[in-house]
This record gives structure tokens, sequence and C-alpha cells, in this order.
């Protein structure tokens, strides 16, 4: 028990011990390091003296900062392009599927066994054309007994209708009685109506034995058969022998909101719409069909409304089922200002664009976007056909600065620095440097998780006392994004 007891103090003490040295690892960690420095000292004091003269206005020991500035000096390379005037086209754009224009599956309208397939699977077939044939025994010994039946009775009527005319004859020469006329004109008119019957009785068995031979109520395509020679079929199947599907001309039913159900109202009034079918891409247009109407209703549940559209497909490029993204033409605006859409930038005051001034310095400009895609914008203020916009190499770019207008697209620097509120880009672990911040701090790195590291503060008012540098705490100047524009013009 002793023994425990020791081995459990024992124990505290050395966790005692270590919760110690880290609570003051900044105090005897800093001299260890301010030991290192003295050792060094004259050359952060030679660096702090020449960077002064240079006006970086940095101590030799600047925590990164705000060091390297002169390697951003000079124009900035961007690429930049023209504003033009043009007619944009306005799209509304929705998600929908393939449907066949007419879909049909064949069934058997009669009981019988599968004895003739005349289709091939995927074969485009016309309306009328023989797809199967059923046996057609029984139905046509059901078709002749209503032929053969109606000849019996057609026989009896006749020989009803001489007698009727004997009887006639007997009762003008007084030798019959007027009953037997009557009795005879009603058993003619029995045998009548019987042939009539027999005509239609043939006529429902013709229609049963032409059913036997199944035809294609549509021109289509056909699908994978359900059914093969010598099976037995009848009129209650469910699956039938195979589906028809109408794909040339197609349907394709897409979605939109239903904010802007009264703009495609306004806009049919003036004919019919235009809708383009995309690609997998999402840009690629791969037929060009017209709207053909617009559901009666919206969907409450999602809050938008059913299109249906109808392509001709003569490239087969839709295919039912697939899921498509469609277009529809609403509007085109004539003779507007266009820029590319990776020129338009965003801030707090909102949109703006960067001008190329003909000294080659850019203008921060305000702007105003009607619509704008993936790579189009249609501007409404601001920018005029002609103007020069910059389209990439934003990172060290504000108002008034001096650019180099690149021939290939600009190449983006890993850690790119930022613009501070002065213009001036401040940088931090800047790779084209000799030295890391942590080098140049001297500093291990879990001290800048404590202010020490992280604050700038200079090595060289430890090494040479002066440390002098634009900012007296060697804290950096509050950084502000390369996109978000500091004044409007």
């Amino acid at each position: 028990m002793a023994r425990t007891f020791r081995v459990v103090m024992s124990l505290a003490v050395i966790g005692a011990v270590a919760y110690g040295a880290y609570a003051t690892r900044d105090l005897w960690l800093g001299s260890a390091e301010r030991l290192l420095g003295y050792q060094n000292a004259s050359a952060p004091a030679q660096q702090a003296q020449g960077e002064r003269r240079n006006g970086q206005g940095q101590g030799s020991g600047g925590s990164g900062r705000r060091r390297g500035l002169s390697q951003f000096s000079g124009p900035v390379p961007v690429l930049a392009a023209d504003a033009k005037a043009a007619d944009v086209p306005v799209y509304i754009d929705g998600v929908g599927s393939v449907k066949a224009l007419n879909t049909v599956t064949v069934r058997a309208q009669v009981n019988g066994k599968i004895v003739e397939i005349d289709f091939d699977e995927g074969q485009d077939i016309k309306k009328g054309d023989v797809i199967a044939r059923i046996d057609d025994g029984v139905y046509k010994a059901q078709r002749d007994q209503a032929v053969a039946k109606k000849a019996q009775d057609e026989a009896l009527l006749a020989g009803a209708q001489r007698d009727l005319a004997r009887y006639q004859l007997m009762v003008k020469s007084a030798s019959g009685t007027q009953q037997q006329v009557d009795t005879q004109l009603s058993l003619v008119a029995q045998y009548t109506a019987q042939i009539q019957v027999d005509v239609a009785a043939i006529e429902s068995a013709q229609a049963t034995l032409d059913y036997t031979t199944i035809k294609a109520p549509i021109d289509g395509r056909t699908g994978i058969r359900n059914v093969d020679i010598g099976n037995l079929v009848s009129s209650s199947d469910t699956t039938g022998i195979v589906t028809l599907s109408q794909i040339q001309p197609i349907s394709v039913l897409f979605s939109i909101p239903q904010q802007q159900l009264a703009r495609v109202n306004a806009a049919s009034l003036a004919g019919t719409l235009a809708v383009e079918a995309l690609g997998n891409d999402g840009q690629t247009v791969v037929d060009n069909g017209s709207l053909a109407v617009v559901d009666n209703q919206v969907d409450s549940t999602t809050g938008t409304i059913r299109l249906k559209a109808n392509f001709p497909n003569d490239k087969l490029a839709l295919w039912p089922g697939a899921f498509v993204n469609a277009r529809l033409l609403v509007e085109t605006l004539k003779g507007v200002t266009t820029i590319p859409s990776a020129a338009v930038q965003r801030g707090p005051n909102g949109t703006f664009v960067y001008i190329v001034n003909q000294d080659e310095t850019v203008a921060m400009k305000a702007v105003k976007v009607r619509q704008q895609d993936d790579t189009l914008a249609v501007i409404t203020d601001g920018v005029s056909p002609g103007d020069k916009v910059v389209t990439t190499g934003f990172a060290r770019l504000q108002d008034k600065s001096k650019v180099q207008i690149s021939a290939s697209p600009v190449q983006s620097t890993p850690n790119a620095p930022a613009a501070n509120d002065q213009g001036q880009p401040v940088a931090e672990n800047d790779p084209q440097s000799g030295q890391t911040n942590n080098a140049n701090d001297g500093e291990r790195p879990h001290r800048r998780h404590n202010g020490e590291g992280g604050n700038g503060s200079h090595r060289g008012q430890h090494a040479a006392g002066a440390g002098q540098g634009a900012d007296a705490s060697g804290s950096a100047a509050p950084a502000t994004s390369p996109t978000t524009p500091t004044q409007q013009q």
C-alpha cells in the first residue's frame, strides 16, 4: 500500500513540474531566443537600416507581414477584353426529362398462341405494319359459322315471302283468310330481322379474326419484346407483346419557377417560343424545338409549372426517359453592352469592374448588371462599348494601379498577397524570399498562437534597438479583399 502511495505521489510531482514548465514556456523560451538573437545582432541591424533607407518602414526582424514589398513593384499583369454592343437572347432554364411523343404498349385483343413475330427489336416501323400473328383457326370457324347462319336465315326468308304471296292471292279469291296473311307477314319480318343479326355476327367474327393479326397502331420504334413465338397470350395481359415509342418527333417535359409564368405567357402572345435542348455539358445545343403547351396548373409543393416542347430529333440525340436541360427563349435584348462575366466583381457596395485607361492604369467603376451567365454579362450602366475591362489578374489590383495587359492567361501565385488599405500588397510566407516568417522572427510556431509571433514584433528592436518601420508595432495593416471595391467612381 505504501509503495503504491509513493508511486502515485511521484507521478503527481512529475506532472506538476511538467505543467509548470509548460505554463512558463514563454519566459524561458523567450530568454533562449533572445540569447540566440544577440549572436546575430549585427546582421539584423544592418538589414533594418537598409530597409529604412529604402522607405520600406520595416524592422530587421519583422514577422513577415509587410516584408518583401519591393518584389511586387511595377505594372500588374492582367488580361483584358473590350466591351461590345450585341443582341443578347434572354433564356429561362429548366430541367426536365425526354418523353416519347406517343407511347403504345401493343397487347393481344384475343386469346391464343403466338405463331409468328414479324418485327425486330429496335426496328422503326410504320403504322399498319404487322407486329405478330395469333393462331386463327378457331376464329375462322366462328366467322364461317356466322356466314352459314346468315345463308340459312336468308333461305327461310325467301320461303316465307313466297308463302305470303300465295296467301295474299287466296284472300283475293276468297279461298283464304286475312289472318293467314297477317301471320305470314309477321314471319317474314322475323326472318328479315334475323338476317340483320346474322350480318352483325359475321362482322363481329371477322373483327375477332382480324385481331389475330396484330398491327402497329402508330409510327415508332419497337423496344425489347416481352413474348416469344409459341406463348399463349390473352386480352387480359398487361405486359403486352412490345412497346412502341414515337421518337421522331419527340417531347421534353421541363419545369420552370412559377414566377416566370407571366413572362412566358406574355412572350407567347408574340408567337411560338423557341426551345433548346442542351447536352450533358449544359452548353452544347443538341436539338432545337418549340414550346407546345404550358400546363394548366402550378405544382403547389414545388412552386413550379411544367412546360412541354416538341423537337424533330432528326439526329436521335434525345432519348425517352433521359434527363435534359431545356432553355426557353423569351426575349432578345437589342444592342446592349456586354462584357465577359469574369470581369464583373462583387463587393460590399455592389458590382464593379476595372476599366483600363489610356495610360495603362485602371479605374474601379460601379456597374449595373441586367443579366449574367457563365460567360457573358449585360451591363446597363457604368460601361460603354469600346471600354476595355480587366478579366483576370485581380489579386494585386486596385483603383489607379498600373497594369500590363498580357497576351496569355495570368498565372496565379500561391499565397498571393492581398492589398491593404494603402493599396500595398501584404506579403505573407512569400515564396520568393529567402526566409519564411518563422525564420525572420526566430520564433517557434506555437508562439504565433500566443500572439507574440503574430503581432509582428521586430527582431531588430532586440538586436540594435532601432527596428523603426512604417508600423511602429510591426503589425500589418488590415488587408482588404482584392475584389472588394474601396471606392465607387
